[in-house]
């Protein structure tokens, strides 16, 4: 018998490693989410897990993506806030978004923060940060944790994947991860958007970030008040409130004019 492995993080639900493949406990939602994944393997997408089913009892079975994570130590490893790791994990997000721009969600979806799918949307992780990415010798082999997948516009998955990635979070919060570098935030974040192919304004995005952020927290907020225990910890963590916090830092910071 194969010796299960409880992999770090899992905040809102854990996980376990068996050989080569991954279990967890499945929700409303995971069918949809094999959906997703099925497709992304149809078109060739490499870059995230595939859905494997269900075991004997009854969790859902994927593959194992190979590779390093940050885990739930703080703070990451610098390289999680080098230049390489940003442009990598953007042009990430690119294929990605190109990969699922053909799935159409079945009828009956169901998606863990609802949302109905109509056509100019994609089905977006939603949830691409730095405790969800496995990396080997340098290079992102992709993300894992599909459970927030659910239909929104590429911008709006894209603001998330920012946030996480430049990082546009609480100052208190990215300093416990190891960034303190905030006058070189604009840059980077440039640099991430051109990395993606998003050429508009950084300003304007910011403020698509800001939006995106203050529905996390409210999501968080509305989902914890109907009784998810999941949800409930995050706010008794302050999750939503260092959102709200990130929200109101955004609208004070110096963002630089795009050069030209």
């Amino acid at each position: 018998m194969i010796e299960e492995q409880r992999l770090p993080g899992g905040n809102t639900g854990g996980a376990v490693r068996v050989g080569d493949t991954v279990r967890r406990v499945p929700g409303p939602w995971t069918p949809s989410v094999h959906a997703l994944l099925r497709h992304l393997e149809t078109v060739g997408f490499a870059g995230a897990p595939r859905a494997l089913g269900f075991d004997e009892q009854g969790r859902e079975v994927l593959s194992f993506l190979p590779g390093d994570v940050v885990g739930t130590a703080r703070p990451w490893p610098s390289w999680v806030h080098g230049d390489d790791a940003l442009r990598q994990v953007g042009h990430w997000l690119r294929d990605f978004h190109t990969a699922v721009a053909g799935f159409v969600p079945p009828a009956d979806a169901v998606w863990r923060e609802g949302g109905v799918w109509r056509p100019g949307m994609v089905v977006g992780h939603n949830d691409a940060a730095p405790y969800n990415a496995a990396w080997a010798d340098g290079r992102l082999v992709g993300f894992f944790d599909w459970d927030f997948a659910a239909p929104v516009t590429p911008e709006w998955d894209l603001a998330f994947t920012a946030f996480a990635w430049v990082p546009l979070h609480a100052r208190h919060i990215v300093a416990a991860e190891g960034f303190t570098a905030f006058a070189d935030r604009p840059r980077r974040l440039r640099l991430f958007l051109d990395a993606y192919g998003w050429s508009g304004p950084a300003d304007r995005f910011v403020d698509t970030v800001r939006l995106r952020v203050s529905a996390s927290a409210e999501g968080i907020r509305r989902t914890a008040a109907a009784g998810d225990p999941a949800y409930r910890a995050m706010v008794e963590h302050g999750v939503d409130a260092a959102l709200e916090t990130a929200v109101e830092e955004l609208a004070g910071f110096p963002w630089s004019p795009d050069p030209g």
